[in-house]
Parts: C-alpha cells; structure tokens; sequence
C-alpha cells in the first residue's frame, strides 16, 4: 500500500503523462492538494519534494512549483530523470525540505515524551 506522499506524487505525475498538466504549468498549491487529498501539510510537501528530485517538477521561489519542461528531462520514465531538475539547487531544495520535516518530527516527539512526563505516564491510573 502506498503512502499518501506517494499517492499525492503519483496522482501529479499521471496528470502530466495525460496531459491535464503540461511543462510550465504551475502545480496545485499546497493548501489545494491538503484540501483534495485531505493530508497534512508535511505529506504535500514530501510528495513536492519526491516530484522535485525524480525530475517532474521545479521550484521557482516566490512562485510556486511548475512541471518540469521537456528539455530538463530527456524522458521522465528514464533512469537518468532520477537526478533532480535544476541539479543541485534542487537536490539543496529536497534536503532542506526532509531537514525541516525531520525537524518537526523531533519536536513532535520531543513534545510527547514531555507530556508524558508531566503527566507521569498515565500508567497505573
């Protein structure tokens, strides 16, 4: 079974394949795929950055994330489309991006064990 990034990233790949999105276009919005997918913001954000470094989608700052044009990718099945769109200024986008969820995760985490903590476990209550 997939994971919902997954299904996110792969529902976005078969609309360019189709055609329903073609290069330039600009991807749905984050707030629009949390809505459509009914998924957290990091899981949008994970499924853009597995767009991003399979080579179908680039990031333009202070614009939003664009299909890929052809010419980025000779052909986006293809093992070299592997590689990130843009090279490193992507792969530097990815990592940032897995940094910050990471990031989020510890404090989720971090947040928990002191709840549980506080509130002596809730063991034998």
């Amino acid at each position: 079974m997939q994971l919902t990034f997954e299904v996110i990233a792969e529902t976005l790949r078969e609309r360019i394949r189709s055609g329903g999105l073609r290069p330039g276009d600009a991807l749905p919005t984050q707030a629009v795929l949390m809505r459509e997918f009914e998924a957290a913001s990091l899981t949008v954000q994970k499924a853009m950055a597995l767009l991003k470094q399979d080579g179908w989608a680039v990031s333009r700052p202070g614009k939003g994330a664009f299909v890929a044009h052809p010419d980025d990718a000779d052909d986006l099945d293809s093992p070299e489309a592997t590689a990130p769109v843009g090279g490193t200024t992507a792969r530097v986008e990815a990592l940032e991006l897995a940094l910050a969820e990471a990031a989020q995760q510890l404090a989720d985490l971090r947040g928990r064990v002191e709840a549980l903590e506080a509130g002596g476990g809730g063991r034998g209550r």
